[in-house]
């Protein structure tokens, strides 16, 4: 019997922002904010690591990937260095993933040997504005 295939990071993801939604009291905007926000970061991360698969197992361009996500295609390499298909093929400077590095991975792919980052070397989540005061 084969051993159960892992679910895919895009089904982790959107799994995370359906629960994140069950939680969230329509006549209650106020407390239904912080569990909105995290369905909205969990959507995020479910479009950037099928962006990422699109890419890498359909071979798909990244301006096409993003035109799909609603995305410029400026938009998409960064987007792409925080998914963990294609992490470990940034740029030098892990700031975003492109065409040479998404062909690497396909190479890679094909040839056995592609690499995933480790969960403690992924890239830091996008920053989000933090006001300084509370009024």
């Amino acid at each position: 019997m084969p051993a159960p295939k892992s679910p895919s990071p895009v089904a982790l993801a959107v799994a995370a922002a359906e629960e994140a939604l069950r939680h969230v009291d329509p006549d209650r905007p106020g407390s239904a904010l912080p569990h909105l926000r995290a369905a909205q970061d969990h959507l995020t991360e479910a479009i950037d690591e099928a962006m990422a698969a699109a890419v890498l197992a359909e071979g798909s361009t990244i301006r096409t990937a993003g035109s799909l996500a609603g995305l410029s295609e400026n938009a998409v390499g960064p987007r792409l260095a925080r998914t963990s298909l294609l992490s470990a093929y940034a740029a030098p400077d892990g700031t975003r993933v492109t065409a040479s590095g998404v062909e690497r991975a396909r190479y890679d792919l094909e040839e056995g040997r592609h690499r995933r980052a480790e969960p403690e070397t992924a890239p830091p989540r996008p920053m989000r504005f933090r006001a300084r005061r509370t009024t």
